[in-house]
């Protein structure tokens, strides 16, 4: 991490104020938590950035800059791969963002999830953060309050729908106990100073005068700092990286896991996301920055093993080019597990002859059977499986 003294004292740090806390009088806990639950406590007042100067090291400026170019290159290079990879790096970015914040689950059980077969809460919410990504990107050209809140609600609105399509009215809190603020590691600033902080916080994405990936990743711990909702800050924050990533034209075609490469060093995430809070931007533009290298290198392999699964299938599979059984293969890209009711939907087909082209590509090697009952039967396409679970293994390998 860059230190430069100028920027240090250029960008405020966040003050605090003191506010009264008042229990309810129905918690339960010890009465050593009750005692500790007592009192004042101290509540962050984030700065207002609109206008403020951004003002870079020179060799920040450049690590952004640089990653800029490796991220529309890559982009470049998603949009010629094949066309479900953009649909597979938008599962992979979503499911490294939900695994910051420690929502964990394999490539099988979030496909088993995407066509309702999955029982893992997990899964599930990987699946809705797959639609708020999805929201982010078609609201980029539109970044204001209205498409945050949108993008939240397409998180949230299965799992939590009494928290969506608002900013928080309440206080909250990142750690410490369940029932105050008052040993929490970071209290985020007090509801009523929320809608203010945001409609300032959109001036600032509007501005063009700020190198696009430094002004997102500063846009992003501005976000995280003011944590306008009651849950799903983190996730939504994510996601407007990415809007503002496409939003600026730096991608165009793809999702960039850009989640997998903070994954990989979360204590340099959240180490930036601290010292952004304390009067130094540089940091959290350097973690994104080197979070874009290690997820472009990531992406990488992964369409290396995609292309790969893809060619072996070519090789196997000897039906006329015009068999429905070429356009299940590329389906299998993107949702490499299925069921006879899916393939019919996304083909367009009778489920008689989706059961048919399903049995081919069974003959053939490509599917395997991940259900052997009668009803609801299921197959897999392990090839792809293994791939994602791959991608995801090397995301967090730096914390093993």
């Amino acid at each position: 991490m860059v230190k430069d003294a100028k920027a240090a004292r250029v960008w405020p740090k966040v003050g605090f104020e003191t506010l009264p806390w008042s229990t309810r009088g129905d918690e339960v806990a010890s009465r050593r938590a009750l005692r500790a639950a007592r009192g004042d406590y101290q509540a962050a007042v984030p700065p207002l950035i609109a206008d403020r100067p951004v003002i870079l090291s020179p060799d920040v400026l450049t690590l952004a800059d640089d990653a800029s170019r490796e991220l529309t290159r890559f982009d470049s290079e998603a949009g010629l791969v094949a066309v479900p990879f953009a649909s597979i790096l938008l599962r992979t970015e979503s499911a490294s963002s939900s695994e910051v914040e420690n929502l964990t689950s394999s490539a099988k059980q979030v496909a088993l999830a995407e066509i309702g077969a999955s029982a893992s809460g997990n899964a599930q919410l990987v699946v809705a953060n797959v639609r708020a990504m999805q929201a982010a990107i078609v609201l980029s050209d539109r970044l204001d309050e209205s498409a945050i809140i949108e993008t939240h609600e397409a998180l949230l609105s299965d799992s939590k729908p009494a928290v969506v399509g608002r900013w928080r009215d309440e206080q909250v809190w990142i750690g410490g106990g369940s029932i105050s603020p008052h040993s929490a590691s970071f209290v985020p600033p007090h509801h009523d100073r929320v809608q203010r902080l945001m409609t300032d916080l959109i001036s600032f994405t509007e501005r063009t005068d700020v190198p696009a990936l430094a002004q997102a990743a500063i846009a992003h711990a501005q976000f995280e700092t003011i944590h306008p909702f009651p849950d799903g800050n983190g996730r939504t924050g994510r996601a407007i990286i990415q809007a503002m990533l496409r939003g600026s034209g730096v991608t165009r075609n793809a999702t960039v896991p850009v989640s997998a490469g903070l994954l990989h060093d979360l204590d340099a995430y959240f180490g930036a996301l601290d010292a952004y809070r304390a009067g130094v931007p540089e940091a959290i533009v350097a973690a994104v920055a080197e979070a874009a290298f290690a997820a472009i290198n990531n992406g990488r392999r992964l369409a290396g093993d995609i292309r790969a699964a893809s060619d072996r299938w070519d090789s196997v599979i000897a039906v006329r080019s015009d068999s429905s059984v070429h356009r299940l293969k590329e389906f299998l890209l993107s949702q490499p597990v299925v069921n006879v009711k899916t393939v019919a939907a996304a083909l367009a087909v009778s489920e008689i002859a989706a059961a048919a082209s399903i049995t081919r590509l069974e003959e053939f090697g490509v599917l395997t059977r991940a259900s052997g009952g009668d009803r609801n039967r299921l197959w897999q396409a392990s090839e792809v499986l293994d791939a994602l679970d791959a991608f995801a293994a090397r995301a967090r390998r730096a914390r093993a």
